[in-house]
């Protein structure tokens, strides 16, 4: 006989909605501790679930948080991720600026990002939301969500933050990173990674974590590098339409306190890195300032990158970083970035000043529950707790 719970399961597609209302609320609180209760009758629940979220505001937000909290499994994923009409449930509703689930849509995406498959959406074309976006391509709506809807801008009751982490996850892979970091003909020639990189300094935790993630991950694209460093607009050494993304001020600032810098120090540097307010913070999560030093690691792979680096003064603003942060993680991604950016390219000698990096002496209410494995600093796993 079935138990009281696999009873209640049941009632997810019961034809009474208040007994559904009571059904998927009291099953919120099983979906971290109970998965196979989920998988019963090959994923049943989870084909009610995907149908309960359009549902009434208040079923389908219960809904959202179950599916959020057992998309971790393998084969709860794939079901989410390879449904096209779910996906396109999706999108629709996260589009829609009256949608009252939209963050909760976002979580549910940044999660389905982990499977291979939803790679369909950097090349899928939808109905155009004409209230947010002029792209019928579904990654540009995203981008515009993300962009429009900070802090409540096109949805009162969403700010799209855990879009960054779906943005992350697409990311690692080549097709993502290609879009990430090539203008956009249809969108007035715009890159999209420029889009993003203005949030390194945002006030959301979230946002700031899932941004330093994806402009690690399109660090990989070495072909784009000349692109991504360069801030000329418009750059004859680029291919049309000759456009720089100018990333490095997103990269350095947040590795930026108040601290002053000798004339010698700031001769070169990027404008947008002098003069800056005495009362400047550091980013104060230590993983994000090791995401950004990562991040000019892989900018430093060709000689090209290298000079650009020696070239705006880098080695400044890392050597005070590394003075100024106590945590060694830090300190050990900072010397890193030192040894390739101060040493001379073949046939040249070493110019690592003397003592670079050993100022500071040689030794020198929950809603969201994040996962990663510490093997991949961008695998993000959201649940609702």
């Amino acid at each position: 006989m079935p138990t009281e719970l696999e009873e209640l399961v049941e009632f997810l597609h019961h034809g009474n909605t208040q007994i559904r209302q009571v059904a998927a609320e009291h099953l919120v609180g099983y979906s971290q501790a109970d998965l196979p209760l989920f998988k019963r009758n090959q994923l049943e629940p989870v084909k009610d679930l995907k149908l309960l979220v359009k549902d009434y505001a208040p079923i389908a937000k219960n809904a959202f948080t179950i599916l959020i909290n057992i998309s971790h499994d393998a084969e709860v994923l794939k079901s989410l991720a390879k449904d096209d009409a779910f996906l396109e449930t999706l999108l629709s509703r996260i589009t829609n600026k009256k949608e009252p689930n939209a963050n909760e849509i976002a979580m549910l995406l940044a999660n389905m990002a982990k499977d291979d498959s939803l790679q369909r959406v950097l090349e899928l074309k939808r109905d155009l939301p004409k209230e947010l976006s002029k792209s019928a391509w579904a990654m540009d709506q995203l981008m515009d969500c993300f962009v429009k809807g900070a802090e409540g801008g096109y949805n009162k009751d969403a700010d799209y933050d855990y879009l960054a982490y779906f943005f992350a996850d697409l990311s690692k892979f080549p097709k993502g990173r290609e879009y990430m970091t090539s203008p956009q003909a249809h969108d007035s020639d715009i890159i999209p990674l420029t889009k993003l990189q203005v949030f390194t300094s945002h006030a959301s935790h979230i946002r700031r974590l899932g941004v330093a993630s994806t402009l690690k991950n399109c660090a990989f694209h070495v072909t784009a590098h000349q692109t991504l460093l360069s801030n000329l607009n418009p750059d004859p050494t680029l291919p049309p339409p000759h456009i720089g993304a100018n990333l490095l001020p997103y990269l350095l600032l947040p590795l930026m306190g108040p601290e002053e810098y000798s004339e010698e120090d700031t001769e070169g540097m990027l404008e947008e890195l002098q003069l800056l307010e005495p009362d400047k913070e550091r980013e104060k999560d230590t993983e994000i300032m090791k995401t950004h030093l990562e991040t000019l690691l892989l900018l430093c792979t060709t000689a090209e990158g290298r000079n650009v680096m020696r070239q705006v003064k880098v080695y400044p603003i890392v050597r005070e970083c590394h003075l100024h942060v106590a945590d060694e993680g830090v300190r050990e991604a900072c010397d890193r970035v030192v040894q390739i950016i101060m040493r001379k390219e073949e046939g040249e000698e070493e110019d690592i000043p003397n003592g670079a990096m050993d100022e500071a002496g040689a030794d020198a209410g929950k809603l969201v529950e994040l996962k990663q494995d510490d093997d991949d600093d961008d695998d993000k796993i959201v649940e609702i707790c």
